[in-house]
C-alpha cells in the first residue's frame, strides 16, 4: 500500500508540472529560427529533436540513479514516513539541478542567441507571412492541418506519457525501475539517431513525406501490437522474455521519435504562409495535452496498466489511418524550387 500511494503521488506530481508544461513551449520558437538557416527544414529540425531527446534518454538513466524506487528504498528507524521523505527530497534534487541549468542556457540565449541571419537564405524565408489572428484562423479551419495535427498529437503525447510510466508497465513483467530506464533510454537514442537519418533521406528526396510516415507509423503500430501482446503472455501465450521487451519497446521509441521532424516538415508545407512558429506551437499544445489526460486518467486506473498498452497502439493505428487519408501538398517547396530559379 505504500508503494501506491508514492507512485499515485508521483504521478500526480507529473501531471502537474505536464499541465505547466502547456503553457511553456520553445519549439514553435526554435523551428521558427530553421527557417532562416541555409539547409533543408528536415534536418536542422531533426538536429535540435535529437539533442532534445536526448535529455530525455538521459532522464531514464539519471532518475533511478538519484531518486530510488519505493521497494528498494532502505527504511530506517521510523519507518514509512521516513522512507517517502527521502524519496521527497532525491525528487527536489533532480528539480533543482533542472532549474539550474535550464537558467543557465536561458541566459546564454539571452546574451547570445541572434533573431535572424542578415540575408535570407531563400524565397519562402524572406517572403510575408500571415498575421497571429489570420494565421489560428486559417490553421482551424483547415481539414487538411487537422488531420495531420492529430496523427502527430496523438501518438506523440500517448508516448510521452507512457514512457514516462514506463517503470510501472513493465512491473507486471517483473522489469527492475534499473532495466526498464535502459529501455527507455535506447528506445529514444535510437529514435535520434534513425530520425536524423530519415531526415536527411526526405531532404534528398523530397516530396515524400507522406510515403515515409506512412512507414514510420506502420512500423510503430507493429512495434507497439508485438509489446503489448508479449505483456499479455498469460493470454496470448507468446514468449516474454527480457529480449522480446527490449526489442519491442524500443523499436516503438525509434519509429515514434524519429517521425517527428518529418512531421514538423509537413506541417510547415501544408499550412504555408503561416508562420513556422504558430504552427509548431500549436500542434506541440496537442501533444501536450494528451500527454496531460492520459496521465490524469492514470490518476484514476493505477490497478491494471495494459490498458497504457493499448492506448499506445491505439494511438499509433489512429495516426496511421489519419496519414493514409491524408492529402499532400508543397507550396513552400515549389516557391523555393521554381520560384527561385
Amino acid at each position: 500500500m505504500p508503494t501506491l500511494v508514492l507512485e499515485i503521488s508521483y504521478l500526480d506530481f507529473e501531471l502537474c508540472i505536464s499541465f505547466l508544461l502547456l503553457q511553456v513551449n520553445s519549439w514553435g520558437a526554435v523551428v521558427e529560427w530553421f527557417r532562416w538557416t541555409d539547409f533543408n527544414e528536415c534536418r536542422p529540425s531533426s538536429l535540435y529533436h535529437m539533442v532534445c531527446y536526448l535529455g530525455s534518454a538521459s532522464s531514464f538513466l539519471i532518475g533511478p540513479l538519484i531518486v530510488p524506487a519505493p521497494n528498494d528504498t532502505q527504511v530506517v528507524d521510523k519507518g514509512i514516513s521516513q522512507d517517502i521523505n527521502h524519496i521527497k527530497d532525491r525528487i527536489q534534487l533532480v528539480l533543482y539541478a533542472e532549474f539550474g541549468m535550464i537558467t543557465v542556457l536561458f541566459v546564454a540565449v539571452l546574451l547570445y542567441f541572434p533573431s535572424r541571419p542578415p540575408v535570407p537564405p531563400s524565397v519562402a524565408a524572406a517572403s510575408q507571412r500571415l498575421s497571429y489572428r489570420s494565421s489560428i484562423c486559417r490553421l482551424l479551419s483547415n481539414v487538411r492541418f487537422l488531420m495531420i495535427a492529430l496523427a502527430y498529437s496523438v501518438p506523440t503525447g500517448v508516448a510521452a506519457g507512457w514512457s514516462g510510466v514506463l517503470d510501472m508497465v513493465l512491473t507486471p513483467a517483473k522489469v527492475s525501475q534499473v532495466d526498464a530506464g535502459w529501455i527507455g533510454f535506447w528506445s529514444i537514442v535510437g529514435g535520434c539517431v534513425f530520425g536524423v537519418a530519415m531526415a536527411r533521406f526526405a531532404d534528398s528526396i523530397r516530396g515524400m513525406l507522406k510515403l515515409i510516415l506512412l512507414l514510420m507509423l506502420a512500423g510503430a503500430s507493429l512495434a507497439s501490437t508485438w509489446f503489448t501482446l508479449t505483456c499479455l503472455t498469460r493470454l496470448t501465450h507468446l514468449p516474454s522474455t527480457a529480449a522480446t521487451l527490449y526489442t519491442s519497446c524500443i523499436l516503438v521509441g525509434i519509429f515514434i521519435n524519429s517521425s517527428v521532424p518529418i512531421f514538423f516538415e509537413i506541417f510547415i508545407e501544408t499550412v504555408y504562409p503561416v508562420p513556422e512558429g504558430i504552427t509548431c506551437g500549436v500542434v506541440t499544445f496537442l501533444s501536450n495535452l494528451f500527454t496531460g489526460l492520459l496521465l490524469f486518467f492514470l490518476t484514476f486506473y493505477t490497478t491494471d496498466l495494459s490498458w497504457l498498452n493499448w492506448c499506445l497502439t491505439g494511438s499509433c493505428v489512429f495516426s496511421l489511418i489519419l496519414i493514409l487519408f491524408f492529402r499532400e501538398s508543397y507550396d513552400r517547396l515549389y516557391l523555393d524550387v521554381f520560384v527561385s530559379v
